[in-house]
């Protein structure tokens, strides 16, 4: 398990104040929506310049038309990011393209497909997708796993269900993680890291619970024990 810390605050300054009081750790750093569309590259060079070993999730989300996904898929391959992701329900055909045209990158990002919001509860999202979340998400699991992607984005809850139709070492990545149980905030399926160890994630992203903390830095020590403490 490898802690990824969501960089969500209103401006780049504070979340590059917040990178530099994690300098001390080498973790992931999780880049937004607001955040690339505010701060663009110069925001990710920023980054590392503060920890070279900081890795990047650049997290957009990509979905329109596969050539498209593919065409922005290299555009963030150039960037030198570590892992991006796509939404799963752009289907098969954008999944392979994209996954085709990165195959020229020796050292490519890895590449999640989304599966359900976090944000979803069950009856809003069979209002959109028309099944069960728990149902969809498997099934845009095994899109992607048969067309090549590392893992998925889902909620702690889907996790274990996923992997054991696809791989154990088919990533997950959870967002609403609350590492000790704090306030769920905006998320609906939220989980604490002791589940999240359960159900065998990868990457569990924090955000709030740290930078919300009057002294994130050690917020993440402790989180970070708390992970250590999984593998004995």
């Amino acid at each position: 398990m490898e802690l990824c810390v969501a960089l969500d605050l209103p401006s780049a300054r504070e979340n590059l104040a917040l990178a530099e009081s994690l300098k001390g750790y080498d973790i992931w750093m999780k880049v937004g929506f607001r955040a690339y569309i505010r701060d663009g590259e110069p925001f990710i060079k920023a980054l590392k310049e503060i920890n070279p070993n900081f890795k990047i999730f650049l997290d957009l989300k990509l979905y329109d038309i596969p050539n498209t996904m593919a065409d922005a898929s290299e555009e963030i391959a150039k960037l030198g990011v570590d892992m991006f992701n796509i939404h799963a329900s752009a289907g098969s055909v954008a999944m392979k393209m994209v996954m085709d045209r990165l195959s020229s990158y020796p050292n490519r990002p890895l590449v999640l497909a989304v599966t359900a919001l976090t944000s979803f509860d069950n009856d809003s999202f069979v209002s959109i997708y028309g099944d069960s979340i728990e149902a969809k998400a498997k099934e845009f699991a095994k899109m992607s796993y048969d067309n090549g992607l590392d893992g998925v984005v889902c909620s702690v809850y889907e996790s274990r269900a996923i992997k054991d139709i696809t791989a154990t070492n088919f990533l997950t990545l959870t967002p609403a993680i609350r590492p000790f149980g704090e306030d769920a905030g905006d998320q609906q399926r939220v989980a604490t890291l002791d589940l999240a160890d359960a159900e065998g994630v990868d990457y569990p992203v924090i955000g709030r619970p740290i930078y919300k903390d009057a002294n994130p830095s050690q917020k993440v020590a402790d989180i970070l024990e708390k992970i250590s403490s999984f593998s004995l």
